[in-house]
Parts: C-alpha cells; structure tokens; sequence
C-alpha cells in the first residue's frame, strides 16, 4: 500500500522514553550513547531489562481529565507536556479551528496495566473494583479520547493497533486524512506504557534477553522491552509557520509504505518479502531512488529472525552501502510506540547530521549483508527510512526529510 504524496511538513514533536523526556535528553543520551536499560523490576517481575521512562508514576494527569488516570495515558499527557507541543497545538488550534485538526494514535496494548491492577483487587465474590472504568483506560480508542480532550480538538480521531507497527502505521492514517481534505493538521503519535501481559507475554515466547537488548549482535538473544510516548504536529504543506519551543523539531514526511505478509502469527517472513515490500513503497511514495536514502533506522529489536529477516530485506533493496542500525538498545523496543519515537529519532538525525550506531554490539553477526553502524557517524543526513514491523505480519515504512 503506497501511495505517491506531497510532502507533509511536521512542525512540531517530542518523545520520553527510558533516555530522557523530550528532543534535548534524547538528543543527549544518543550523543553520549548512553541506554535507559536498567534490571527489570516492575510488578514483581525481575527477568531480564527494561526501560521504564523516569517520573510516569507520580505523574498526574488533570483533574478534569481523571477519568482517564492509567499509566498509559499518564505518558502521553507527559508528552503533550513537553518541548512546547501542547502550545504548538493550541496555536494551530486557533489558525485552523478545532474541527480541522484530528488525532491518531498508535498503541499495542493501551491501559491494559489498569485491568491488570483491578484483577489483582478482585474480591472474594470476583467482583472488580468500583473505580475501575475500563472504557477510559484499558480501551484502544482510550488513547485517543484522551489526546483529544486535552486539547479540545473537534476533528476525526481514532487509534491504531497494530502491534509494534502501530505508531508508524499512524503517521499514514494521518497523511490520508490531510491529503482528503478532511484535516488541515493531525495530531500524531502514540505510547505503550509497561505492564504485565507484555514482560511476562514475551517471556513466555522466550523473546526476552537476559541483558540488554544487541540488535544485529552475533550473539544477540532477545529484547528489552520498553515505554514510551511521543506526539507530531503533522500539517498540510501550504500550512502555516510556527515559531517557539517546538521549532527544532522541524522535519517533512516524504512518503511511506505497508504491506500485510501474514507469514506467522509472531514470528515474521524468514526472507523479508513483506519488509522489502513496504520499504519500496515508501520509495515510491516518496519518488526517491533507492541512492537517496542516507540511513536508515532499522526496526532491530535484538531476537535472531527478527533482525536476520530485516537485514535480508534491506540488503534486498538497498545493498551494502547505507548505514544503518536500531536505536532500541537505548529505550528498549517500546512496541506500539516505536515508530513515533524513532521518526524523532530520524528528525534529530536530520537535523544535527548523526547517525546513531547500535548499541551493546561486539562484533556485527556475519552473515548480514547491510551496512550496520556500531558506533556513531557524523555526516549530513538529508533522507532517512525508519521501518517497523509487528506481529502478524504488518510491516511500514517511513521516509522523513529536511523541513525547508
């Protein structure tokens, strides 16, 4: 699924994660390649690491808004919180009118950590908690409810979920409602928070390493699991300038591409077919050439058929020659919201000429083909694909570029 677009121009954004909250600690962490992993302990559970995102505990969301309070949401409200991003909002609020503007989010599991929680109160008649309100917490559309209220915004709104595909997967449901004529902007983005059913979930499915997560290590063994959230002002192209806090984060979406293989259920096309699919889509969609392409941000979590799947893919279409590698060896593969988190990731690398170089590799396993970075590269950036594949078989990929 392609199709060929205008660029959209993002003009604002932020991301929190293990690393640090907003464009300036991530910045920083990947600068200073310092990772967000620590012992997982969360909920009883020790096994492996995590990345849990510093202060979503004690955070409180509105009062108005307390319907809402999960820890899912919390993050998001951290989020809008942010580099400026509820203001950059508010001022396209007020040029466009509410009802122009829509939100789409992106999340795999949502509040589920709420349903978690009010199970583990259950009475001895199995009764749920009364506070318990499923419908603004663990619900998919809870996210999306949640964005919309907050910033008294009156236009389309809805939510992804398409396992860790999810958040890339909203940036093209936002691109189509711009390029509708439906909305003048979109508020982007999307968080995963941590919980039970997804540390004890891949465990059982023996995903989970023992230290941190080495996507593309000879010897990797598993990932890391994550939280985050991050939010993109996405704009149609003749939209209006802003300045102020959130500038910075200035990039275009140039294009993007799916496909659906539907290989397996949790374990994806051995040879990339589907991967290599949605990346030349993006291309398409874009109208680049493969050569224009200067990194590109693999979705790398750090199991052996994920990474291995991927790297045949990108070799496929690109060879050997551009540089490449996963960031989740500093925030932990962060699912549902990965590919709003990494499109920061890309933004920063546009915008200050980096590459980031993975993590925690001792010797990149030999049998890949595709150019892997292990350590930092200085270098500008003009474009850059970030892939994301989830469960199921739902893989998309993004290209962002230079804002002018």
């Amino acid at each position: 699924m392609s199709a060929t677009m205008t660029a959209l121009r993002m003009t604002a954004g932020t991301g929190i994660s293990a690393i640090g909250r907003g464009v300036g600690q991530t910045l920083a962490a990947l600068r200073n390649r310092r990772t967000g992993l620590e012992p997982c302990d969360f909920a009883g559970i020790t096994h492996g690491y995590a990345g849990p995102v510093a202060g979503v505990q004690a955070h409180a969301v509105p009062p108005a808004l307390a319907a809402y309070d999960c820890r899912n949401n919390r993050l998001i409200d951290m989020a809008l919180r942010t580099d400026g991003v509820a203001e950059a909002i508010m001022a396209a609020r007020a040029h466009y009118g509410a009802g122009r503007i829509g939100v789409v989010m992106g999340t795999s599991t949502s509040g589920v950590l709420a349903s978690e929680d009010a199970f583990c109160a259950m009475d001895a008649q199995g009764r749920l908690p009364a506070n318990f309100d499923y419908e603004h917490t663990q619900d998919l559309f809870s996210l999306a409810r949640y964005v919309r209220a907050a910033l008294e915004l009156g236009g389309p709104a809805l939510c992804v979920s398409m396992a860790c595909a999810s958040s890339s997967r909203a940036f093209m449901d936002a691109a189509y409602l711009i390029r509708a004529g439906i909305c003048d902007a979109v508020v982007v983005g999307g968080a995963d928070s941590l919980c039970r059913m997804t540390l004890r979930g891949f465990a059982a499915l023996e995903l989970v390493s023992a230290r941190r997560c080495r996507p593309c290590d000879a010897l990797r063994d598993g990932i890391s699991i994550g939280e985050a959230a991050g939010i993109v002002l996405l704009e149609r192209p003749d939209g209006r300038a802003i300045s102020g806090p959130s500038a910075g984060f200035r990039a275009t979406l140039l294009g993007y591409g799916a496909s659906s293989d539907g290989h397996h259920m949790s374990t994806p096309h051995p040879q990339g077919a589907g991967a290599a699919l949605a990346m030349q889509r993006a291309l398409d969609s874009a109208r680049l050439p493969v050569d224009a392409i200067d990194y590109i941000n693999l979705h790398g979590t750090g199991t052996r058929a994920n990474d291995a799947m991927e790297d045949r893919a990108v070799s496929t279409r690109f060879g050997t020659h551009v540089p490449c590698s996963s960031t989740k060896g500093w925030t932990g593969h962060t699912l549902g919201a990965c590919g709003v988190l990494e499109a920061m990731i890309c933004a920063l690398a546009i915008e200050h000429g980096f590459m980031p170089g993975c993590l925690g590799v001792d010797e990149v396993d030999p049998t890949f083909r595709a150019n892997v970075l292990t350590t930092n590269m200085a270098r500008p950036v003009r474009h850059v694909m970030s892939n994301a594949f989830g469960f199921g078989g739902a893989n998309c990929s993004l290209i962002f570029g230079k804002a002018a």
